[in-house]
């Protein structure tokens, strides 16, 4: 279910240069970074890329939806982490992505992160963003 723009919290705003061989930076200044290819697509890796940061913002953003499904289930969760690899390939339309996300959940056990993890899946925004458009697997 999509929300209408009255509903909308928070707009993040970022602008790009030159795609994946320039700058890109936010509205306010907080972010500022050069762009550059990945060494494994022919560039030089000196500064980060799209891949890198939709990494970043899915794994923070599944973190907080992991917090979220922990206290409903009273779960603790201290010292968790999520780590999102997202990578880019060619498909049928050009390219696409598949992303891994992994929990690791110590103060649980394996049944218990998995059901957390499943459900974090079903309320992350960015889960809800990428379903039915790209594999998303989940491990703990």
């Amino acid at each position: 279910m999509s929300i209408q723009q009255s509903e909308v919290l928070y707009t993040a705003v970022a602008t790009a240069e030159n795609g994946r061989d320039g700058r890109v930076a936010t509205n306010d200044g907080t972010l500022d970074f050069v762009v550059t290819p990945p060494k494994e697509m022919g560039g030089s890796g000196a500064g980060t890329n799209p891949e890198q940061l939709f990494a970043a913002g899915y794994s923070a953003c599944f973190q907080q939806a992991l917090v979220v499904v922990a206290r409903q289930e009273k779960a603790d969760i201290t010292g968790s982490t999520v780590t999102a690899e997202v990578g880019l390939g060619k498909n049928d339309d050009g390219f696409g992505l598949i992303v891994k996300l992994s929990a690791s959940i110590p103060n649980v056990d394996a049944a218990t992160a998995k059901d957390l993890i499943e459900k974090a899946h079903q309320v992350c925004p960015y889960s809800k963003a990428t379903r039915g458009n790209i594999t998303v697997d989940l491990t703990v």
